[in-house]
Order: structure tokens, then C-alpha cells, then sequence
């Protein structure tokens, strides 16, 4: 093991890989039990999607350590699971079996640009401050879901939104929550978005605002509900409107994979010449992960920037997602938790994901107008249309279009106009 691993040539130990991996665990624990409260919002079984969660995530993190020998762990991805919920099932009306075969396909998508080496191009193609724009965007919307899901923010019909009543007890509890997170998160306490979830749950559990599970261990939920339910529907996927989710599916994955299996790699030292070693056994991971997530029945898988946590505590290699990957099938034996897992206790975790995802803010050249108007839209679009997909299709739609006017045209690669003209039917579609 040691020498599969290479132990040595990494200058790490069994001890440090263990420690590495629980400490991952932890910091990514709070998806097991918030993926199944935002999908559930569709009509899925929270069961099922909470067993798919573990799987798909135990999967993708295995596969990732065993075959590409990387210290990342991977699971459903925030942002991507309230694309699912908000915009293809609840905002445009799409059976959750249909947005399944939607992830599906982008899944097969994937497996297929991985194979034949062609997703480098497309990475290039795509300018570097609309995949900022985009983890912005994706950052507020889901920060914008949590502050909703508290109570914090609340419907006005002077003003379309406002400040609700923060004295409503649920909405306290989701404030307490949100400060207690904060505090920990801000001091580096490893795990301190899953550690305030479990602190909210105990103090609304001893306040009598939720209710206590009879029991902390239990049987694996059914899978029935939803697995196979990816392919009853797969031939409804190829629509405009469809077509048009599973590309913003493939695209939001395709760049949060990459980024974050960069930056985790670069922090681990596993980077050799600006080049990633096994770059295809890693981007495979994810690739099956998400297939195999589909099957069972939850949203897109994807690389976790949660792994940076094992990585600051020691972990090296792929040691460290095999144990991250065993704590996640082990966590399968604790579903009676979800009956306390109440929008107070998911809201706080939601809005502090929504805080980190905004970090890259920063690195949008602000100054030059036919980068940041583009940029701008994208951003403020994804909360204000409550729509990932909308956000991403107004800058890919402006950006050659500002460009051009600008004189920088030759800059724009012609995969962009490809991807002007796909949006700009999007929007035609969305009209009628």
C-alpha cells in the first residue's frame, strides 16, 4: 500500500493520510444531508438522494484515489444541485426524472471529451473572467437560497424583496446558526460548516423548533425511488430548452472540476512543470462520478475545494480520499439525522458556501468595460432571475458583442461565437 501510494517520494505516513481524509470528511460532510433537503424540494425521495449522495460521492472519491492517486475528495456540488432544484425543476417546470437524464447526458459528455483529450480547448476557449463571473454568480445565488430558506429575506410587493421578521424563531435559530458557522469558519476550525449545522441542530432540538430523531444509526434508505429513473426520460433530453440545461450542467462542472483539482493539486505539491500527472484518471473520476450519480439519482458530482482542508492537515496522496471515500460509506448508516436537517439548520451552511464561492471576485479586471459589463451580467443575473443558466447565457451572449466593439475581436476564440449563437436560441426559446 505504502509503495503503491509512494509514500515516501510524498514524505507522508498512514497516520497523516488518516487524519488528512477524516478531515476532508468533515469539512464536506454537510452535503450528505443538504443535497437531500434541496433536492427533496423537487418531489425526490429525501431518502434516496441521501444513500445516491453517499454513493456517488464514496465512488468519485475512490476512484480518484485509487486510479488517479490524487488527495481530492468529490460529491454532488453545491450550486449544481440548486441549478436542478430552482431553475430546470421549479423554475422551468421540468419533471426532476427529465433533469436526471439532463445530468446524465452531460455526464456521457464528459467521459467522451475526456477520452479523446479535447476538454484543454475548451477550457482555453472560455475567457478567464466569465468562469469567474460564473463561481460569483453561482456564489450569490446559492447565498441568496440560504438567506430565502431562513427567513431573512422574504417577498415584498413595494419592493419584490425585503427584510423578514427576524424575530421569528426558526429565522433566529438560522441567525444563531449562520454567526456560530461563521466563527468557526473565520478562525480555520476544520469541518466548521458541517460543525455548525450539528451546533444549530442541538440548540433547535433543545428549544423544541425541531424535532429530535428517535434513533442516530439506522438502516441504508431505499434507492427504488430514484435509481434508473435518469433513463425513463432520456428521451425527452433533446430540446432546446433541454439542451440548453445540459450544457450549463457540462459547462459549470467542466470549470469547477478543473479549478478545483488545480488548486488542490498545486497545494499538495503534486504539480510537475505546470502539468498535472494522471490528469485523465482524475477528470475521469468525476466524469463516471456523475453518471453513476444519475443512475442512482442526484445532481451533478464534481471535485470538492473541501479537499484543500486534507491537504492543509497532511494528505499527499490518494491514501487520503480511500479513507475519505470509506467515512462516506459509513455515513450511509446514519439517515434517521435527516429528519433534523430543517431549512434553519441548511440555510446557514448555504449562505457561507455562497461567501466562499464569491473569493474570486477580485480577479475580474473591473476596469475594462467590455470585461466587466459581460461579467457584471452574469453575476447579477443568477440571483435577480433566480436562473444559473439565464446568468451564464446574458455574458457568453455580450461578451463577443463588447469585444467586437471594443476592437479586441481577434481575441475572442470561435468556439465563443458557437456558444453566442446556442444562447442566443436559448433566449428565443425562453420568449416564446
Amino acid at each position: 500500500m505504502k509503495n503503491y501510494f509512494s509514500f515516501d517520494e510524498h514524505g507522508t505516513t498512514y497516520r497523516k493520510e488518516f487524519i488528512a481524509g477524516l478531515t476532508t470528511f468533515l469539512s464536506m460532510a454537510y452535503i450528505l444531508f443538504v443535497n437531500p433537503s434541496i433536492l427533496g424540494q423537487t418531489g425526490m425521495d429525501k431518502g434516496a438522494v441521501f444513500t445516491a449522495t453517499a454513493l456517488a460521492a464514496a465512488y468519485g472519491t475512490l476512484f480518484m484515489g485509487i486510479v488517479a492517486k490524487y488527495p481530492i475528495a468529490l460529491a454532488p456540488g453545491m450550486g449544481l444541485n440548486a441549478f436542478f432544484t430552482f431553475s430546470v425543476v421549479l423554475g422551468m417546470g421540468i419533471p426532476w426524472q427529465t433533469a436526471l437524464s439532463g445530468v446524465l447526458l452531460s455526464g456521457l459528455i464528459f467521459i467522451a471529451i475526456t477520452v479523446f483529450k479535447i476538454r484543454e480547448t475548451i477550457i482555453n476557449a472560455i475567457p478567464v473572467e466569465l468562469k469567474y463571473a460564473t463561481a460569483c454568480g453561482i456564489g450569490l445565488f446559492i447565498a441568496f437560497i440560504g438567506l430565502k430558506s431562513a427567513g431573512i429575506v422574504v417577498s415584498n410587493q413595494a419592493t419584490f424583496v425585503g427584510l423578514g421578521h427576524l424575530t421569528k424563531p426558526d429565522t433566529l435559530l438560522a441567525i444563531f446558526g449562520f454567526i456560530v458557522t461563521i466563527l468557526m469558519v473565520v478562525r480555520g476550525v476544520k469541518g466548521g460548516i458541517f460543525y455548525g449545522m450539528v451546533i444549530t441542530a442541538i440548540v433547535g432540538m433543545i428549544f423544541g423548533l425541531i424535532d429530535a430523531p428517535h434513533k442516530v444509526v439506522g438502516s441504508v434508505p431505499s434507492l427504488a425511488p430514484t435509481f434508473g429513473e435518469a433513463f425513463s426520460n432520456f428521451d425527452k433530453v433533446f430540446t432546446p430548452h433541454l439542451i440548453v440545461v445540459v450544457l450549463t450542467f457540462f459547462f459549470v462542472d467542466f470549470f469547477d472540476t478543473a479549478g478545483t483539482i488545480m488548486a488542490v493539486a498545486s497545494q499538495a505539491g503534486i504539480m510537475k512543470d505546470n502539468k498535472l500527472p494522471r490528469a485523465g484518471r482524475a477528470l475521469l473520476a468525476d466524469s463516471s462520478a456523475i453518471v453513476v450519480g444519475a443512475t442512482l439519482g442526484t445532481s451533478s458530482t464534481t471535485a470538492y475545494i473541501e479537499s484543500a482542508s486534507g491537504v492543509a492537515a497532511g494528505g499527499r496522496t490518494g491514501f487520503t480520499s480511500v479513507v475519505t471515500g470509506l467515512f462516506l460509506l459509513l455515513a450511509l448508516f446514519f439517515s434517521p439525522l435527516l429528519v433534523v436537517v430543517t431549512p434553519a439548520v441548511t440555510a446557514p451552511a448555504l449562505i457561507v458556501v455562497g461567501v466562499l464561492m464569491v473569493g474570486v471576485l477580485g480577479k475580474i479586471e473591473w476596469s475594462k468595460l467590455e470585461i466587466a459589463v459581460p461579467a457584471f451580467l452574469t453575476i447579477i443575473a443568477m440571483p435577480l432571475t433566480y436562473s444559473i443558466a439565464t446568468g451564464i447565457a446574458l455574458g457568453f451572449v455580450m461578451y463577443p458583442v463588447t469585444m467586437l466593439v471594443k476592437g479586441r475581436g481577434k481575441e475572442i476564440h470561435p468556439i465563443m461565437y458557437v456558444l453566442f449563437l446556442i444562447f442566443i436560441c436559448y433566449f428565443a426559446f425562453l420568449v416564446e
